[in-house]
């Protein structure tokens, strides 16, 4: 038997005529008792307002390891046994043209930088410049290297304390940089939050104009907003709270204010609609009740969404990653909370009042709109060439994924002026291109002398002399400068062969093993999140929908949209088109913590829009048990809010673009990119056409299956 032939015992409506349900009977709680949870969000966002302003000067650093990797259990043992001189430690650049070491005004600015540094505990031992190692042949560069005493976030925190104190000692020709992954840190944050306010400043005012064109309404256009700003108060005290238990990178407020504003208006989109729709034919209070046992469930299951899709990430054994994810889940539970809360509560209050403001050519505030109603007829009678075009789009855009490199972010994250690269820029030049990338080697004493003729090898320009640890631990430290840059491709099969040549006690680090090591857990752990995100996304689906053909339909789909955004990527940020227009230099990579990543945002993007969409049809098929009205009414009633959600997103995603930074650059694009796809060709046209081609199979679920789940319904 086929599922076209299943007994009509298994297809037909179930009854909808019920009593209010949980969320029913939760908004009709908040709107009946609207001062008590207008008063608790009030107190709730002074109490965590108040830490807000401090976000960014409290998350961490930095964040970018694989716990557990080698090139950590180095940076650790130096920090313990031999003064901090880590991947952690700063190397203070003194250049001039014309000044050599010796001259009195390069020994003022290394006495300074002393002076400057000796007194804060985060340091360790300050190494002076040294002959045949810190000082340059020429002997216009020298280098001063303060050791980590502290963990890599104090140590970004020290940076951003005393790099305008260090750069002010650049005077009489001399010129002072603070370089190493401590300072690229320290600068690369400043850049970024000026970045995310420079971006934030585009998205708002752009933001309100979707808003008032898709509502008509000043005031049902302020409420999303307003709810946004509740949830982005919220999520940003609350990640200063978590950061008193847990190193938070300052990228998790990134993705947290995104998220936040996108998803916030989203859900507001939805409850607001279906609210305007409801009161124009019963009560505020029914018309509360109405809205949230409908639309509301279908906010509750896309936030579930979101939420275990991100989960995903949190297998991922790096804290900037873990943290960033954790940032996002923040976001999204407080949106989700002020949408079930405080978004049924103003509602009640304001009842047909929400039209207040309404522009004079949008007085209409019914929630079918006839455009979309036409729009899906045409697919209906048209299927096979609307869903043709947009598979072949997303096809074609796919294909580039194939060539797709990946690789941790190199010095060109960071500003051209900013000071840790021009510090960067003169190592490389005075010592060699493969002098800031150092891989440093920490082995016992009975293994120096094997260790030193096992470093000297393929890919390695020249090893420093063994240093002994002076607290009698037994560990004796060298390094090993690769001929190449750190970003090189080849850098990967350097510390590969150093790693097989050394004795089996010796461990290799330094910030460029930490990258390589980094992007081989990311690349490791990908298929393992892939696999639980697509596997998750499905449960949900096929919990909420009850019927298997379309909720695989539903997962599947969404792989379409991200696969395109990642070709896209590919296209832009490895070979460089439009990189011009967009104002950055190609890497010849996408950074390596993007597929990850970006997966898990976008393909929580798409089930945001897939929950919106078939939820809706769900609850028109439940009411007339009619495929074909399920697949016109669901894209008659969703439609204009999809598509002006998905207006929100693409605008404040890509307000991004206009950052300098590559990685802000890289996420903004990506994600609107994603969604403007996902939004058009998927959620507008593939979807309602397989609903079109599946008919009343979509729907069909074995009764088996119905006894298993929970009774989810949508019809009112």
């Amino acid at each position: 038997m086929t599922i076209r032939d299943a007994p009509p015992s298994e297809v037909e409506p179930r009854d909808a005529s019920r009593p209010a349900g949980p969320l029913g009977r939760l908004g009709i709680t908040m709107s009946d008792h609207r001062r008590v949870v207008f008063t608790v969000w009030v107190l709730l966002l002074i109490g965590l307002g108040s830490l807000a302003p401090s976000v960014f000067s409290s998350l961490a650093g930095a964040g970018w390891q694989a716990n557990g990797s080698e090139s950590v259990q180095v940076r650790e043992l130096a920090r313990s046994h031999l003064g901090g001189n880590s991947s952690a430690a700063v190397q203070v650049v003194v250049h001039s043209d014309t000044a050599v070491f010796g001259d009195p005004a390069m020994l003022r600015a290394v006495d300074g930088i002393g002076d400057v540094l000796r007194g804060d505990p985060r340091f360790g031992e300050v190494i002076a410049p040294q002959p045949g190692q810190s000082i340059s042949p020429d002997r216009h560069t020298a280098i001063v290297i303060a050791g980590a005493a502290a963990d890599t976030d104090a140590m970004v925190s020290a940076v951003d304390d005393h790099k305008a104190a260090l750069s002010a000692l650049s005077r009489d020709g001399v010129e002072v940089y603070p370089t190493g992954a401590s300072a690229l840190w320290s600068d690369f944050n400043t850049a970024n939050h000026d970045a995310m306010i420079t971006a934030e400043l585009f998205s708002w005012p752009v933001t309100l104009a979707i808003m008032v064109l898709a509502f008509g309404s000043l005031v049902a256009a302020g409420l999303p907003l307003l709810l946004t700003i509740a949830g982005l108060v919220a999520s940003a005290g609350g990640l200063v709270l978590l950061n008193e238990v847990t190193p938070i990178s300052v990228w998790a407020m990134n993705f947290a204010m995104m998220f936040a504003l996108a998803l916030g208006i989203d859900y507001a989109l939805f409850i607001v609609s279906r609210f305007r729709d409801a009161t124009g034919r019963t009560d505020p209070r029914t018309a509360v009740r109405e809205t949230m046992d409908t639309a509301g469930k279908a906010v509750v299951l896309s936030g579930l969404t979101v939420l275990v899709s991100l989960s995903a990430v949190l297998l991922v054994p790096a804290p900037a990653v873990r943290t960033m994810a954790v940032g996002i889940m923040l976001a999204v539970g407080f949106v989700l909370l002020a949408t079930m809360t405080l978004l049924p509560a103003a509602l009640g209050g304001l009842g047909s009042r929400v039209d207040a403001g309404s522009l004079p050519w949008a007085r209409d505030r019914e929630l079918r709109s006839p455009a979309f109603t036409r729009w899906g007829m045409l697919m209906h009678r048209h299927p096979w060439p609307f869903g043709l075009a947009a598979l072949g789009i997303l096809v074609a855009l796919s294909i580039p994924v194939v060539g797709l490199t990946v690789a941790m972010p190199s010095i060109s994250v960071v500003p051209e002026d900013a000071a840790v690269r021009q510090g960067y820029s003169v190592v490389a030049q005075e010592f060699g291109p493969g002098a800031p990338g150092a891989l440093q080697i920490v082995t016992p004493a009975a293994d120096v002398a094997a260790t030193v003729v096992a470093a000297h090898g393929t890919g390695i320009a020249s090893v420093t002399p063994p240093q002994a640890a002076s607290d009698g631990s037994g560990y004796v430290f060298l390094e090993a400068i690769p001929a190449v840059d750190p970003s090189s491709p080849r850098m990967g099969s350097i510390l590969d062969g150093l790693r097989e040549r050394l004795p089996a006690d010796a461990l290799v680090g330094g910030a460029a093993a930490e990258n390589l090591d980094l992007q081989t857990a990311l690349d490791d752990n990908l298929p393992m999140v892939v696999g639980i995100i697509l596997l998750l996304g499905f449960v949900l689906l096929l919990v909420a929908l009850q019927a298997p053909l379309i909720a695989v339909l539903g997962t599947v789909v969404s792989l379409l949209s991200t696969g395109a955004a990642f070709g896209v990527a590919r296209l832009i940020f490895q070979d460089g088109h439009g990189s011009g227009l967009l104002g950055f230099t190609p890497q010849g990579f996408l950074d390596g913590w993007g597929p990850v990543f970006f997966f898990a945002m976008i393909f929580a993007i798409a089930m945001d829009y897939t929950v919106f969409l078939l939820a809706t049809a769900k609850e028109h098929f439940e009411r007339t048990g009619d495929p074909v009205q399920a697949q016109v009414d669901g894209l008659a009633h969703s439609g204009r809010v999809i598509l002006a959600a998905a207006a929100v997103m693409v605008a404040v995603f890509l307000t991004f673009a206009l950052s300098d930074p590559l990685p802000p650059k890289e996420m903004g694009i990506v994600l609107g990119v994603a969604v403007l796809l996902d939004a058009t060709l998927v959620r507008l046209m593939l979807l309602p056409v397989l609903l079109r081609l599946t008919g009343r199979a979509a729907w069909w679920s074995p009764s088996w299956l119905r006894r298993v789940l929970p009774d989810i319904r949508f019809a009112h």
